[in-house]
């Protein structure tokens, strides 16, 4: 066991640190179970419905607490006991090249860690999820999801990973500013093009037909100045009964994407509301503000990154015997170092997140109505058995959204036309 490290130790706390602090708020959020809804959301649920929503926040709680756990005793077990000096003892037994070190390495990793938690998947998407009607997910549709996910991200974070052992190896001192860039360049690629490269592998996107919904729409665009070059629906009921609604592109090219689950359980007004609360982060700028937040946070990483790898201290911590190419140990013992310092980056990002999804709902109720966007929020979080009641913490912490009560206090108090 690697106990006369103090570096490892202090993962090792980290780990425990970051357990215990999101068991506390799950059990803080838990204390708010019983608590009487708000007066502007109690006809959401009806008595049976209410029941339901706690039932299903009850037993995903359950089922966090059990992964969490057992996540976190593997990981602490495989690092106390040397797990990853170990790997990387037996991947020099092949490879002598720092690029085909890393990529093996990781490989094995990811492929272990992706079979000891599809138990834990499979039950939670075809018992959970399936328990309260939200899976659509067929086992086919499953593993070729599994599939065309894992061939993505082994190239993906393969050419990722390839790239930051090649600007280390040559970049020397500027590895932190070149990193940065290249990352922030390829993410900003991603995002662009995600619609049209990515999406249509997982989901089938048809033109919306003429009619009503694409009249009000393009009607809408028009009249707020949208660059709106497409409308799509996504086949989102080949996975889950969930709703939901989302644009992309950059610059004048913008395309709608609506879940085909959206049409269904909502009224022409409430889409067209849902829409103009997004045309509404779009006027508010706050696509480029969060890229530009992302990047902030991104070049923070990679400055303390950059700083880290030169130690040899992170791939002793966990176990390394090497003194050379160790760039795949050091980036794990930096993902542990950095836990506690990723939660502070991730709170300002929420409370960020929050304050533009009320922009964005003052927006459309300033372009719409307040009727159909009160009526479609509510349908959406009864639709996904929302928390009505949770812990203020809770919230603090990791909701990206304002809970139900807030946005529609918000909606209230803004004038409409």
């Amino acid at each position: 066991m690697l106990i006369d490290n103090p570096l490892t130790l202090i993962i090792a706390a980290i780990i425990l640190f970051s357990y215990a602090f999101s068991r506390y708020l799950e059990y803080l959020n838990n204390t708010c179970r019983e608590t009487k809804p708000p007066q502007n959301v109690k006809g959401v649920y009806s008595r049976d419905e209410y029941e339901k929503s706690q039932a299903y926040e009850k037993e995903t709680g359950r089922f966090a607490f059990i992964t969490s756990s057992f996540s976190t005793i593997i990981v602490l077990t495989f690092l106390m006991f040397g797990g990853f000096g170990l790997l990387d003892d037996f991947v020099r037994n092949y490879t002598g090249h720092p690029i085909t070190i890393a990529l093996l390495f990781f490989g094995i990793l990811s492929t272990v860690s992706f079979f000891i938690n599809l138990p834990f998947t499979i039950y939670e998407t075809f018992k959970i999820e399936e328990k309260y009607g939200f899976n659509k997910t067929t086992p086919r549709t499953f593993v070729i999801d599994i599939l065309k996910s894992g061939v993505i991200s082994a190239l993906l974070g393969g050419f990722l990973l390839a790239l930051l052992i090649l600007l280390l190896e040559n970049a020397g001192a500027w590895f932190w500013l070149f990193a940065w860039i290249s990352v922030t360049v390829i993410s900003l690629f991603i995002s662009n093009f995600y619609t049209s490269l990515l999406l249509p592998l997982f989901n089938k996107l048809t033109p919306l037909e003429d009619g009503e919904l694409k009249e009000k729409i393009e009607a809408l665009s028009q009249k707020v100045d949208f660059p709106l070059t497409q409308i799509y629906i996504m086949d989102g009921s080949k996975r889950s009964s969930k709703a939901n609604a989302f644009f992309s592109g950059m610059g004048k090219k913008k395309k709608i994407v609506l879940f085909d689950t959206l049409i269904e359980k909502l009224e022409v007004d409430e889409i067209i509301a849902v829409l103009a609360h997004e045309i509404g982060h779009y006027k508010k700028k706050h696509i480029i503000k969060n890229l530009i937040s992302g990047a902030v946070n991104l070049l923070l990483l990679f400055v303390l990154l950059g700083w880290a790898v030169e130690s040899t201290l992170l791939p002793e911590a966990l176990g390394a015997k090497h003194t050379e190419y160790n760039i795949h140990l050091s980036l794990i013992a930096f993902s542990f170092l950095y836990t506690p310092l990723s939660i502070i980056t991730g709170i300002f990002s929420n409370v960020l997140s929050r304050k533009m999804e009320f922009e964005a709902d003052s927006y459309a109720v300033s372009i719409f109505k307040k009727s159909p966007m009160i009526t479609a929020l509510k349908k959406l979080s009864k639709d996904h058995l929302a928390n009505l009641t949770p812990h203020p913490s809770y919230v603090y912490i990791y909701y990206s959204h304002p809970p139900l009560s807030s946005r529609i206090d918000n909606i209230e108090k803004t004038q409409s036309p």
